[in-house]
């Protein structure tokens, strides 16, 4: 049959090489930034854009999205052409894929940091950037799948599987979890409250990172781990039973994250359960992927892009061990909350997503180049200092995790608590995060080296040009199978029922979990003295959001004795119907906040925010000096319960048209208290600080966990 001539497009894959280089040195730097507040906690005081509560999503989204991200769109449009033998479907769609991309992440470098958040972990950006994400999403969606359309490859590789996974999950997660009611151009509500919020949240967040920071690079594994070992995939069988139960089990593992919470015991079982399953599929693709390196190893010793790979995909399998290990109740109740979970995380995202990343950057500048890399010295340099950076990242934090549980649980023989004072359990650990700051230092340290190396390889190497090929055209494909066919060999024929089955097999587990908790009241008592927010409470919720506070201070009390002993009455799931998102949040730096309402006086939370270490001395907590000198903006406060009314919120129309009147009667009894305080008068004098942002804070503070009294549960 006579052959093809065409060009791949190489241009497209060298300009996400570059934006996963930049984007990585970025994204890691500020991540550095972040680990040093621990030590350093007033180093940038008074920048409200650089305080940790807005940096922290910064250097998550910019990790995640910008960094892994574009090296999978890298790797996927370097190989899905190859594999296909075609080039990609359209060159405008690459390059409004690339750009759009890269101004979602710009619009994403100004928003967090200015405080526009909907603060769901790992989904923090304003709807404006959510639709732009989705239609950006649906464009490389429509390059991938007519690239495959048009191939003149019969079967479909297994790194096409994953990539096909990724893209229809993706779409799923992001639209369902961002489904949120505008009130203005960067401010919007969660359309789920409470527990049912946090239900949808931890579907996407354990599924964002499922299927955008593992079945894509497990994409690219089975593609370049062996090009570069020149070997063939150790088993086409096993890769079948590890892509379909990869993508059906992980689906229903998000309620994990919420054990021991107000989420209803069956939703918690059934997370439980799915994540101890995660473990074979997950190992399995391990399995493969290392043995696809049998008898390469002393390729292994001398080849730095192997040796990236082998600590990548042994990450991969640490990571995804001990996750599902994390999901017995056990081993959760001392690991949740704790900098335990931060140690997971960056298991998975720095061997495993950034050693990946790593050496397929390194195996491509030499082909996109046509030149030998410029220096394999500086390579496996970067390879031993990543590495001892990721030790000296992750061990501490395992310490400082173990830790932070032993001592907020240890209690005296008279029954009180051993550590009363929560602060004892933050200076305990803060040489943990010294060292964490220094083996982040270590690794980016390392990206740096592959940045200055990739851009000496292309100085010496030729323009990069799109490479001419030649292939046979594909005859019609049979719906048929033929003799001796396989059923899945027949499968990877027909791609669209291919993605149909992959759209079911991702939906049945996220149907089962969600639908029932949106639908079924009984899930979700009511508790009939839990009330709505005030106008002033609601304005301080949204400045607590705004400033990131739930990323320290969770608002969840779990059924333990030290929590209830320490903190009050544990929460109960009747009390966040009303809570637009969920606050629940995933790390305690500082103490639980749900009952702190009542426990101090207005002009505690008014020093403490001012200066931490005046009311709690060695605090790391930052100053926000900001509330005290920007006016409370009331101009959409209508708009917001209005928007509330909307959602469900049972506000009067009378409540709705005196809510600035009710919002400064509140303001001027806040303020009244703290003129109480001799001090206060002395420094403040005749100012209206009642008008100030601080005030709504407050006013939110002091509500917190006192709707219910002690041992109150639900209405009879």
């Amino acid at each position: 049959m006579e052959k093809e001539q065409f060009y791949y497009d190489n241009k497209i894959v060298r300009m996400f090489l570059i934006a996963t280089v930049v984007w990585g040195i970025v994204g890691m730097t500020v991540g550095l930034m972040v680990a040093l507040l621990f030590n350093f906690p007033n180093y940038m005081e008074g920048i409200s854009w650089l305080s940790f509560g807005r940096l922290r999503p910064l250097h998550t989204n910019a990790v995640i999205f910008a960094f892994v991200g574009n090296s999978f769109f890298m790797g996927m449009y370097y190989s899905l052409q190859r594999l296909l033998k075609a080039r990609m479907f359209n060159d405008t769609l690459s390059k409004i894929h690339f750009w759009g991309w890269q101004l979602i992440i710009v619009a994403a470098a100004i928003t967090l940091p200015l405080g526009l958040t909907s603060s769901k972990e790992y989904a923090e950006l304003e709807w404006p950037i959510d639709i732009a994400i989705a239609v950006i999403w649906v464009i490389m969606g429509i390059n991938m799948i007519g690239t495959i359309l048009k191939r003149r490859q019969r079967h479909i590789y297994v790194a096409i599987w994953f990539y096909l996974a990724t893209f229809v999950t993706i779409a799923v997660l992001h639209i369902f979890n961002n489904l949120e009611l505008p009130v203005s151009a960067f401010k919007s509500y969660s359309v789920y409250a409470g527990v049912q919020d946090a239900l949808v949240q931890w579907w996407y967040g354990h599924n964002a990172v499922a299927f955008f920071l593992t079945t894509p690079i497990l994409g690219l594994m089975y593609y370049f781990v062996p090009k570069a070992a020149n070997r063939p995939v150790y088993s086409y069988r096993l890769s079948i039973v590890h892509f379909w139960s990869l993508i059906f089990i992980y689906i229903w593992a998000g309620p994990h994250h919420l054990l021991y919470t107000a989420l209803p015991e069956w939703a918690q079982n059934l997370g439980t359960v799915f994540s101890i399953m995660l473990i074979f599929p997950s190992w399995g693709g391990m399995i493969n992927g290392l043995l696809t390196l049998r008898g390469a190893w002393d390729k292994v010793r001398e080849n730095p892009v192997l040796k990236f790979f082998v600590v990548a995909i042994t990450g991969y399998g640490m990571a995804t061990f001990e996750g599902p290990m994390l999901s017995f109740k056990t081993l959760n109740a001392i690991g949740h909350y704790t900098d335990w979970i931060v140690a997971h995380v960056h298991i998975g995202t720095l061997a495993w997503n950034g050693f990946m990343a790593a050496g397929i950057i390194y195996w491509l500048a030499t082909k996109l180049w046509k030149t030998e890399l410029y220096s394999k010295k500086l390579a496996n340099a970067h390879f031993w200092i990543g590495t001892l950076g990721i030790l000296f990242y992750a061990i501490p934090l395992y310490v400082a995790g173990f830790t932070q549980a032993s001592m907020w649980k240890q209690f005296n023989p008279d029954g009180t608590l051993v550590y009363g004072n929560f602060l004892e359990t933050v200076t305990q650990i803060l040489p943990m995060y010294a060292m964490r700051a220094f083996g982040g230092t270590l690794y980016l340290t390392g990206f740096i080296l592959l940045a200055y190396n990739v851009y000496k390889t292309a100085k010496a190497g030729s323009k990069v040009e799109d490479e001419l090929v030649e292939a046979a055209p594909l005859k019609k494909i049979t719906a048929r199978r033929t003799a001796g066919e396989g059923w899945h060999s027949w499968l990877e024929r027909r791609t669209i029922l291919f993605t149909v089955l992959t759209t079911l097999a991702i939906a049945i587990g996220g149907a089962v979990e969600i639908i029932p908790l949106l639908t079924i009241d009984e899930n979700i008592p009511k508790i009939t003295s839990v009330k709505p927010y005030t106008p002033l409470e609601l304005e301080g919720r949204d400045i607590y959001i705004r400033e990131g506070c739930n990323n320290c201070h969770s608002q969840m009390i779990r059924p333990f004795r030290s929590e209830v002993e320490r903190y009050g009455e544990y929460s109960k799931a009747g009390e966040f119907v009303y809570d637009f998102p969920f606050l629940w949040g995933s790390k305690r730096t500082g103490p639980d906040v749900h009952r702190i309402g009542g426990k101090y006086n207005n002009n505690w939370h008014f020093n403490h925010m001012l200066d931490p270490r005046s009311t709690s001395p060695g605090s790391i907590m930052p100053r926000y000096s900001w509330l005290y000198t920007d006016d409370l903006n009331t101009s959409n406060t209508q708009g917001k319960m209005e928007a509330m009314v909307k959602l469900g919120v049972p506000y009067s129309q009378s409540e709705v048209d005196k809510g600035l009147f009710l919002l400064r009667n509140q303001a001027e009894e806040i303020e009244k208290s703290l003129r109480q305080d001799p001090e206060y008068v002395k420094n403040y004098g005749e100012s209206n600080m009642q008008d100030k942002e601080i005030v709504a804070v407050i006013a939110y503070l002091q509500r917190l966990g006192t709707d219910i009294k002690k041992g109150e549960t639900a209405e009879n």
